[in-house]
């Protein structure tokens, strides 16, 4: 089993790039934003298919890998101490048909596809069926974010609202129902990342890379 990466690199705030944008979007006008558009998944889709895959995992794999390629995404503070985790770790819910309820389950981030694919499955048979807020007996590590999906609603827009102090810088991804549209397979996609740490153009970057990364499958699908 591959050891669980929770490597973390401190920040010298001093020579930090971005130490004044951090102070002012944390202290004088504390700011996070929240971005939505629509991603042409069709080609990713449809090799995922013919591989018999399911394509929510291969969602959660491609939004970690690039997270793992963008640093602005991977701040934390862990005890007082601002630094960069070297990966994230995708924590998502699933959904219990028996009573429409939901608990929260993560899957370890690893740069291989079919390696993260098969802990993803082994994670589905072992404890997608556990009930609570935790379907697995493991907390979730520090270095998790969230990456969602809501199979139901084909939104426009979608804003979470944190109502608590945060110590983590990560972004929000959640994902909505994907549908058809002039022989097409469109995928809403939204991300909430905190100004603090990440401008308009990192966004930018992020969202053309996933676009990039979703009409080339053969160059991150093994």
């Amino acid at each position: 089993m591959q050891e669980l990466n929770t490597y973390f690199q401190p920040i010298d705030l001093e020579n930090w790039d971005r130490k004044q944008y951090f102070y002012y979007f944390t202290n004088m006008l504390p700011t996070g934003y929240s971005i939505t558009l629509e991603i042409d998944i069709t080609k990713t889709y449809h090799r995922i298919k013919e591989q018999g895959k399911k394509f929510f995992p291969a969602y959660l794999y491609l939004a970690s890998k690039l997270i793992a390629e963008q640093k602005e995404f991977r701040v934390a503070s862990v005890d007082g101490q601002l630094g960069y985790y070297d990966v994230l770790h995708p924590s998502y819910a699933v959904f219990h048909k028996d009573d429409n309820s939901m608990s929260n389950l993560w899957t370890p981030y690893c740069d291989n596809f079919s390696d993260f694919y098969r802990s993803y499955m082994e994670d589905q048979k072992h404890y997608a069926n556990n009930h609570g807020i935790l379907a697995k007996p493991e907390m979730p590590p520090q270095n998790s974010c969230m990456i969602g999906m809501l199979p139901w609603i084909s939104f426009m827009h979608y804003s979470p609202i944190p109502f608590a102090s945060i110590n983590k810088y990560f972004p929000v991804l959640q994902a909505g129902k994907y549908f058809d549209r002039e022989g097409k397979k469109i995928m809403p996609l939204s991300i909430m990342v905190h100004h603090a740490v990440a401008d308009g153009y990192h966004v930018a970057l992020f969202l053309q890379n996933f676009q990039t990364a979703m009409s080339k499958p053969h160059l991150w699908l093994n």
